[in-house]
């Protein structure tokens, strides 16, 4: 599962979680301040989180610095996924303990809020996690290589894969292009199947040829029978499956070089099966 209707799941996880703990501590602050002040702390929730989010962002990229400086514009893909949480939920944490240090008052009500919020991302996070794992195979789907030759999905597996549902008129998907080729050359033993969605060969050739993109594995999927098949709500969808074909994350919409090497490089350290880049980078 990657989005509910058109929206991404996990920024909707992110909302919950704030929903959650801006209204717990609101509550708890009214019982113990008067009725203008228990307003002060579910702002101070809110700031907290924004402090969270920028702090998040900003570690992700200094981590996958190479990454996003190859190509600037990814800098502000703020959609990609790319946020180191660990990292977000400490200065969040802490930017509220020095807003408090005169507010004493507040500290327990969002301090207690706060830990309900995040709570409830780490269960949604949890219940996603499972679901994934739950999720049904690599896909046994018959589609064309861009000669016209019929090609099985289903014989990939034994090999970690990446399949991205795409389109030459959808604009994330032109944006990415370049950062999954980029990757492959990065994952060697990683397969990038770039599946187009309900486009003619020729349409697809033009837009390969115009781009200057060197693809390894561009099939076509005229009944973009791969996204029903996968309930992709929109385009791109990419999906990234383990070795054994079981479905290891999924994301919906544009992906940069630096989210995509920090998805596999996580899913690396917990398997057994490589996923690494030809350089590995010295663990940080």
């Amino acid at each position: 599962m990657t989005s509910i209707g058109p929206l991404p799941i996990r920024p909707l996880m992110v909302l919950a979680a704030f929903v959650v703990g801006w209204f717990i501590s609101r509550v708890l602050a009214k019982r113990k301040t008067s009725a203008e002040r228990y307003k002060s702390a579910g702002s101070l929730v809110y700031s907290s989180l924004l402090v969270g989010l920028v702090t998040a962002r900003l570690a992700h990229i200094a981590r996958w610095s190479e990454e996003y400086l190859s190509s600037p514009m990814s800098l502000l893909a703020i959609g990609d996924g790319g946020y180191l949480w660990w990292a977000g939920v400490a200065a969040g944490l802490a930017f509220m303990y020095w807003r408090t240090m005169k507010q004493r008052d507040l500290r327990q009500a969002v301090f207690t809020g706060a830990a309900a919020g995040i709570l409830t991302w780490f269960l949604a996070s949890a219940v996603l996690e499972a679901a994934q794992r739950q999720a049904a195979p690599l896909p046994d789907l018959e589609l064309l290589s861009l000669t016209g030759q019929p090609t099985a999905l289903h014989s990939l597996k034994g090999q970690p894969v990446v399949l991205n549902l795409w389109a030459s008129w959808c604009p994330p998907c032109r944006r990415e292009m370049p950062a999954f080729e980029q990757a492959q050359k990065k994952f060697p033993d990683t397969v990038f199947v770039m599946v187009n969605q309900g486009e003619k060969p020729e349409q697809v050739v033009r837009f390969l040829q115009a781009q200057g993109l060197d693809l390894s594995h561009v099939l076509l999927d005229p009944s973009s029978s791969a996204m029903k098949t996968l309930g992709a709500q929109g385009l791109p969808s990419t999906y990234f499956f383990d070795a054994q074909g079981q479905l290891a994350y999924a994301h919906v919409g544009e992906l940069t070089l630096g989210a995509i090497s920090s998805i596999l490089s996580s899913r690396n350290s917990h398997s057994d099966h490589q996923l690494t880049p030809q350089a590995q980078r010295a663990p940080q």
